[in-house]
């Protein structure tokens, strides 16, 4: 695939949105295009939680931010929302910022049909240690972690890789490994 037909989007775990915000000298901030657009807003977050690496992206809205701001938006919403990085070609690692996503308005939720990559990780789960409790169904997005009967079901080809379910299992049976 090359790059003009790459998907803007791609899917990342919040510690590897942490290695790329980190990497960045400095940082803008913006309200969420879906927050805004959508006439109920959005009943996760606040909508001003688009991250962006370049001004290339940026709108007349776009503030800098602060990276103890930076730390604190990551860590109000690694546990409930999607790190999902975007592309541009002025940044030397290709990612222009990044968008914090859910299902209760983001577009690429909604409209499964736009193309959007997987994130480099796959959660393993040790079944043996896990309790059913149902937490990281919970936060799935994609339809890979259901309850039925009690226990939790997987259907690990729905994954993209986000790692919602490894931030909240409460006995670590759930881990994030490289996709293979």
């Amino acid at each position: 695939m090359s790059d003009e037909q790459q998907p803007f989007h791609m899917v990342a775990t919040w510690d590897e949105a942490e290695e790329i915000i980190g990497r960045r000298d400095a940082v803008w901030v913006t309200e969420c295009g879906c927050r805004t657009g959508n006439e109920d807003g959005c009943k996760r977050s606040e909508s001003e939680v688009c991250l962006f690496f370049t001004t290339e992206f940026s709108e007349a809205a776009a503030r800098e931010i602060a990276r103890s701001d930076v730390d604190a938006l990551v860590a109000r919403h690694r546990r409930t929302l999607v790190a999902r990085p975007f592309r541009s070609e002025k940044e030397p690692d290709g990612i222009g910022g990044l968008c914090v996503c859910c299902d209760d308005c983001c577009a690429y939720f909604l409209d499964p049909t736009m193309p959007c990559d997987r994130g480099s990780k796959v959660p393993r789960t040790d079944k043996a240690t896990c309790k059913d409790c149902g937490t990281c169904a919970e936060v799935c997005y994609f339809g890979v972690r259901t309850m039925a009967d009690g226990k939790l079901t997987l259907a690990p080809d729905n994954c993209y890789g986000c790692g919602l379910c490894a931030e909240v299992c409460p006995t670590g049976s759930a881990r994030m490994v490289g996709r293979a």
